[in-house]
């Protein structure tokens, strides 16, 4: 894992605010000044398919990537904040659901905020 890598890892498991490849880029920059966007995306890309983070894709968002530790999450339909929850870990129900082994799962519940609520 190259030096870029190693900080990258450091700074999306310090981090509970699911960041962006250019919210970690600019994080990184503090390390690193001379530090490339473009890195960032060629270390995130290589610590999600390695397992050791993981992308939180939602619609009509950019990625954002978060620590590897088993949790789940909301996400407000109207401005697309996420939370963390803590369903528990529902593998096993999973693959008697499924009937079969699972890898993993991802699981992201839409809600509406408070905000956007307030907006409607």
């Amino acid at each position: 894992m190259t030096k870029y890598g190693i900080k990258i890892l450091e700074i999306v498991s310090a981090s509970r605010s699911h960041m962006t490849a250019e919210e970690i880029f600019y994080a990184l920059r503090q390390t690193y000044p001379t530090v490339v966007l473009a890195t960032v995306y060629n270390n995130l890309n290589r610590l999600w398919q390695d397992g050791l983070i993981r992308k939180v894709s939602v619609e009509g968002m950019p990625d954002r990537y978060d620590r590897i530790q088993r949790h789940d999450h909301l996400v407000c339909k109207g401005c697309g904040k996420l939370l963390d929850i803590d369903l528990g870990d529902m593998t096993v129900q999973l693959e008697k659901k499924v009937g079969m082994s699972i890898l993993s799962y991802d699981l992201k519940l839409t809600y509406l905020c408070e905000e956007c609520k307030e907006r409607i």
